[in-house]
């Protein structure tokens, strides 16, 4: 049982806990925004959820630098909201009769497919037609005719159909590793929840809150990774 059952027969699991994810994910970035209006730039005292906020954004931020090279501010928004919706997603799981949209196929998809969007997209605005190289193999001849540099990828037809089902299998790899975690993890919470809800549960709730941050983290991680290979000019 959960908050979500007197409507599931109206409006599915997966759409009620998404929606939900979003408005606390809303909640947060308006009180967090609403904190430093009040607050300046001055830190506050102590361990606050402003500055707990402020060194995980300032953590992301140095790993985009470092990922996603000198640009990394443009494309740095979305990938924090992907971080922050998924980490607030995963953490819902944890939580008796309110449970995540992670643990379904729908959600981790979903943002597989947004993930796998934007780098593409980056990619495109960043080298046009060009980009495609990254899917053609390595340069191998480079004769200048008329003045102008040729690169001859003589093992494209060798190189291509392998990278674009393995590009297109970013998308099944991201979803797929979020979805199995998570689902696994909130199933174990909630069968010892069930059969003991004293002490034990807690241990393992307190293994899914690091797993819960963990898989923010990697889906997060991967999305630059795979942002700054886009950046970067096809050789």
């Amino acid at each position: 049982m959960n908050i979500y059952h007197p409507l599931e027969g109206m409006i599915p699991y997966v759409f009620q806990s998404g929606i939900l994810a979003a408005l606390l994910v809303l909640v947060l970035g308006f009180a967090v925004r609403r904190r430093l209006a009040d607050g300046g730039v001055l830190p506050d005292e102590g361990f606050t959820f402003r500055n707990a906020m402020e060194v995980l954004v300032e953590f992301l931020g140095d790993l985009g630098q470092t990922t996603m090279g000198d640009e990394w501010r443009k494309y740095f928004p979305i990938v924090g909201t992907i971080f922050i919706y998924i980490l607030v997603a995963n953490l819902m799981g944890l939580v008796p009769g309110l449970g995540g949209p992670t643990s379904k196929v729908e959600t981790t998809a979903a943002w597989a497919i947004i993930s796998f969007m934007v780098y593409n997209f980056v990619g495109i605005k960043t080298h046009g037609w060009k980009y495609v190289y990254k899917l053609m193999g390595p340069s191998l001849w480079e004769p200048e005719i008329g003045g102008k540099k040729w690169h001859v990828r003589l093992l494209a037809p060798f190189f291509f159909p392998l990278e674009f089902v393995l590009h297109f299998a970013r998308i099944l790899t991201l979803a797929v590793r979020l979805l199995a975690n998570m689902f696994a993890d909130h199933t174990v919470v909630a069968l010892w929840i069930t059969m003991l809800p004293i002490v034990v549960p807690a241990i393992f709730m307190g293994l899914g809150l690091m797993i819960a941050f963990l898989q923010a983290f990697v889906f997060s991680l991967l999305s630059m990774i795979y942002i700054g290979e886009a950046l970067d000019a096809p050789h």
